[in-house]
């Protein structure tokens, strides 16, 4: 026992016939098997860190390219060499080699993963990707070229703007960590410091099974796996509680004796009385108005978002047609933020008008495209009515208004009414 707990203090003294087997056995009962091998030895377990959940590493392209906003990576192939691998992505083989800690020559692991020492062509559909570009969060989607697209020519009056083809998609995911492996760090210190089990660190980066990584290289931090949404649980109550029960009759408790009393029946008016006699057609449901689209708009102080701009309607939302509404007003009015935001991106359409676009909670986005003088940035956090625009001087002067949900566009008038 004097052995064990000096094990427990750093010192590792092996007397009799105690072996490492041994010691594995004896954490393995004791706490539960730990591949650290560290189980509440010394008071420090990695249980902990081995039960966090992560999400699997995103698939490759068809060259093996993974592309994240800040860096790209590459998957190698079984039997490569890093020679193969820059020959196949089209970079140096002598940079990448240096950048990763190896030789050119140096053979690869099927699923190891290299990182680049700079960018090469972004992932798309024709290189076997589900979408185009990096992997960026979906809170963060490439908010320019949505904006672009779904204002193309704006200032026509035939506004026709669609959803982006998923083939324009790009995909959505979290960015991990990128760690460069330092002298003396082991796959199990990175899976503690960074609280992933050491499982889940070898698959993202194809690690052996001796979860052997060398000074220099660097390592994919596992991405945290998003859990379910919490389900409400409607209130349950134990048997017998909640109303009482009614006693049902019996022969020793008769029922209550019932009395009624007859309702005396009103006189109809004088006025009436010839009317109830003849039977009367019933009245036919009569269709709600059609909305008026040369009416000035209001927004209720309940709406989730209030008016951009006040002026008259003149085209509404039909999906595949127009994507968000127009609403006429005189150059020089001011165009509002329909909620509190931020200001994600300020770009021009492809008739080089300018386009605002605004980032809410719960993953809404709204636009405003057609306006001139700006009054706010890029990144700047406004509140619901501020100013962000006037509406621009033309033949046609008139706001061109979007509300979507990520990359889906939505009818503005559930928003505003």
């Amino acid at each position: 026992m004097q052995d064990m707990k000096s094990l427990g203090r750093g010192g590792i003294l092996l007397r009799g016939l105690m072996t490492g087997t041994a010691i594995l056995a004896l954490a393995a009962c004791e706490n539960g098997l730990d591949l650290d091998m560290r189980g509440n030895l010394g008071g420090f377990s990695t249980t902990e860190a081995a039960r966090t959940a992560t999400a699997n590493r995103p698939r490759p392209d068809d060259r093996g390219i993974i592309s994240y906003p800040s860096y790209q990576v590459v998957v190698a192939r079984r039997n490569d060499t890093v020679q193969d691998v820059a020959n196949r992505i089209g970079v140096g083989a002598a940079d990448l080699a240096a950048y990763n800690g190896l030789k050119v020559t140096d053979p690869l692991r099927g699923g190891e993963v290299l990182a680049l020492p700079g960018r090469v062509a972004e992932p798309s559909p024709a290189t076997g990707a589900i979408g185009t570009g990096p992997i960026v969060p979906a809170d963060q989607v490439d908010i320019s070229s949505i904006a672009g697209a779904a204002i193309d020519r704006a200032g026509d009056q035939r506004v026709e703007v669609t959803e982006l083809p998923p083939a324009q998609r790009p995909q959505t995911g979290e960015e991990p960590v990128r760690h460069k492996v330092q002298r003396g760090e082991t796959a199990y210190t990175i899976s503690r410091l960074y609280n992933v089990s050491v499982r889940s660190l070898a698959d993202w980066n194809g690690l052996d099974q001796n979860f052997t990584i060398r000074e220099g290289q660097f390592l994919l931090i596992p991405v945290a796996e998003e859990e379910p949404p919490v389900r409400e649980v409607a209130e349950t109550t134990e048997p017998g509680q909640g109303s009482p029960t009614p006693v049902p009759p019996s022969a020793a408790a008769p029922l209550p004796e019932e009395r009624t009393e007859p309702v005396a029946a009103a006189a109809p008016a004088a006025s009436t009385t010839a009317a109830a006699a003849t039977p009367q057609p019933t009245p036919k449901p009569q269709p709600s108005a059609a909305p008026n689209l040369g009416q000035q708009q209001t927004a209720s102080s309940s709406a989730a978002m209030a008016y951009p701009v006040n002026g008259r309607i003149i085209r509404e939302y039909q999906r595949g047609s127009s994507d968000g509404i127009n609403i006429a007003a005189d150059p020089g009015t001011a165009i509002r933020a329909a909620d509190g935001g931020t200001v994600a991106a300020i770009t021009s359409d492809a008739d080089n008008k300018k386009v605002i676009v605004v980032r809410h909670q719960g993953k809404l986005l709204t636009i405003y495209s057609n306006v001139d003088n700006i009054v706010v940035k890029e990144g700047t956090t406004v509140a619901r009515g501020q100013k962000l625009a006037e509406i621009r001087a033309g033949a046609s002067p008139y706001l061109h208004f979007e509300v979507r949900k990520g990359l889906e566009a939505v009818d503005p008038m559930d928003f505003l009414q």
